[in-house]
């Protein structure tokens, strides 16, 4: 019998790990949301934003919070060229030939990253009490990173409702044709959105590293989970996706309690197919 303090604390930091995984969905929805293309490379470039956190605080001995900062600069510069000299030239191709251009930069980035960096698995070590509250044992690191991912998806919701560019990038993915017609060049909002979503991504690169070791197959670990959240709260529904990611996160945290760390993965992959054919649109895709 499992004792219920274990439970309540899966389920604690299950809401812990929602947070993060809901921030690597919203960057990537909100990419696919308005330009359409699903970036399979998504999480490799929050790798590439771990390195360079890594790399400013270990090797150039920048404070934390400014190689934070950095990470966000990098990931929009990321962002920023990958549209440029990827998605542009392909906007106009097939779904297919999209997915294999992404794909093709996900390997890129791998094998660029072990040619310089090796396989080794780096981190960063954070010195950080352990809560304890109420029998339940709380990493004070998870749930600074928590409350800085919550920060940013406020951040980025005030971006999209408050600002004109924001309003403009969500007309954009509503109506291509009625924004361009409104005097917007949508081709400039796509930028903008890729930038947006690359600072996203450094958003997250920054919180990731001081949770896990980075390695050029980080992508592998986390990718697959983000894209999986994104599909079962529906491509391009920034909200489902907020909510897939809490719901797996907890599917994922307690199944590793009740059964094994491995199992929690298999769960949640069960839970996502069945979900698909009850809900194949999405958790909150309107019923036709």
């Amino acid at each position: 019998m499992i004792d219920p303090i274990f439970i309540l604390e899966a389920v604690v930091n299950g809401i812990l790990l929602g947070g993060v995984l809901a921030l690597l969905a919203l960057g990537l929805n909100l990419i696919f949301g308005v330009i359409d293309i699903v970036w399979i490379a998504y999480v490799d470039l929050v790798a590439l934003c771990m390195y360079a956190v890594y790399f400013l605080v270990a090797v150039y001995g920048w404070p934390l919070w400014l190689a934070g900062l950095g990470s966000i600069a990098v990931g929009a510069v990321l962002g920023a060229l990958v549209h440029v000299l990827i998605i542009t030239p392909i906007l106009a191709s097939p779904p297919i030939n999209q997915l294999l251009a992404t794909g093709g930069l996900l390997f890129f980035i791998q094998s660029a990253a072990t040619l310089f960096w090796s396989t080794d698995h780096r981190s960063i070590r954070v010195s950080m009490p352990t809560l304890e509250v109420g029998g339940i044992f709380i990493s004070f690191t998870r749930l600074l990173a928590f409350g800085l991912a919550i920060a940013a998806m406020i951040a980025l919701y005030f971006f999209l409702t408050r600002t004109y560019t924001g309003t403009a990038i969500r007309a954009v993915s509503q109506d291509r044709e009625a924004i361009a017609l409104m005097g917007a060049r949508p081709q400039r909002l796509y930028l903008v959105t890729s930038a947006v979503g690359g600072a996203m991504a450094g958003v997250a690169g920054a919180l990731l590293i001081i949770q896990y070791a980075v390695h050029p197959y980080f992508g592998a670990a986390f990718g697959p989970l983000t894209f999986m959240i994104c599909v079962l709260g529906g491509l391009g529904n920034m909200v489902g996706a907020f909510v897939a990611a809490f719901i797996m996160a907890q599917v994922i945290s307690v199944g590793g309690v009740i059964v094994s760390t491995e199992m929690g993965y298999v769960i949640a992959f069960v839970v996502f197919i069945v979900m698909m054919f009850l809900r194949p649109g999405g958790l909150l895709a309107r019923r036709e």
